[in-house]
């Protein structure tokens, strides 16, 4: 996809993540708004995935460790042909196997997730193992800011460095809001580009909001040689939504039915845009 059609496929996966949680009247709205472009730049761009074969052992691994805001997630594997589209019906319902946090009897999914702090850490047994065992893929885990205060992280982050881990991306969707308020206010973080350095990543801030930018980074990783690499995801909680941007009972927050038109209404201007401006270029 070229970048107006990521950005277009993004506004549309923002549009069925916010119909499928209005239906399911439950859902991590505001985190799932802020990581998609993060997810459709490593979906639709960047990750060696098959979605006819989800176990195929050169793809690309990604681990969701925010796996409360699984809602982008689903509906990108839903797009790609991991499962049925029309399943995304089922979300949070009783016997579904999509539920609020990853679950891997879910095509596409590698481990199940939301327990913050774990995720990192299993990364970086995925990449360790592809090193040893002489594989190329990479290994792509994403984190929550607020789950930097965490202790597993930072003892994952130092085997990630010690093991010289470069076929392993650490994502940050720094929104800078938790479920209780700012990450700032809840337990600082900064300055937490220089944590992740001194611990011995090579860190990059980026627009995570900007798919170019992020594809960019990720396509250029690793940058540096017997490194992992951080990728600061600067991001707006709630992104797309004007209503709902930088606003933390947003956070869960289930859209009423005007504010699910509202916002659709919103996301299809948006992509209405970009389709015009990827026509004249």
């Amino acid at each position: 996809m070229n970048s107006a059609e990521l950005k277009i496929k993004a506004a549309q996966i923002r549009m069925d993540l916010l119909r499928m949680i209005h239906g399911a009247k439950t859902g991590h709205t505001g985190g799932s708004l802020s990581n998609t472009d993060i997810l459709t730049a490593l979906y639709y761009r960047v990750m060696n995935i098959d979605p006819a074969r989800p176990k195929w052992e050169d793809r690309d691994r990604f681990i969701a460790s925010k796996g409360h805001s699984v809602e982008s997630l689903w509906c990108i594997l839903a797009d790609l042909g991991f499962f049925p589209k029309e399943e995304l019906k089922t979300f949070s319902q009783f016997g579904t196997r999509l539920i609020g946090h990853p679950n891997n009897k879910v095509p596409g999914i590698e481990m199940n997730t939301g327990a913050l702090g774990h995720g990192l850490a299993i990364s970086v047994g995925m990449a360790l193992a592809a090193k040893r065992d002489g594989r190329g893929y990479r290994v792509f885990c994403l984190m929550g800011d607020g789950e930097q205060a965490e202790g597993s992280v930072w003892e994952a982050a130092m085997a990630g460095a010690h093991y010289k881990l470069d076929n392993l991306v650490g994502i940050i969707d720094r929104n800078r809001l938790q479920i209780s308020g700012s990450t700032e206010d809840v337990m600082g973080l900064e300055p937490l580009e220089e944590k992740w350095a001194a611990f011995g990543w090579h860190v990059v801030s980026v627009d995570g909001n900007d798919v170019d930018e992020l594809v960019r980074v990720f396509e250029e990783a690793p940058a540096a040689a017997g490194k992992p690499t951080l990728v600061m995801a600067n991001t707006v909680k709630g992104k797309g939504v004007s209503f709902a941007e930088n606003v933390p009972h947003w956070h869960h927050h289930v859209p009423n039915d005007e504010e699910l038109a509202q916002a659709l209404a919103e996301l299809s201007a948006a992509a209405e845009a970009w389709k015009q401006e990827g026509q004249v270029r």
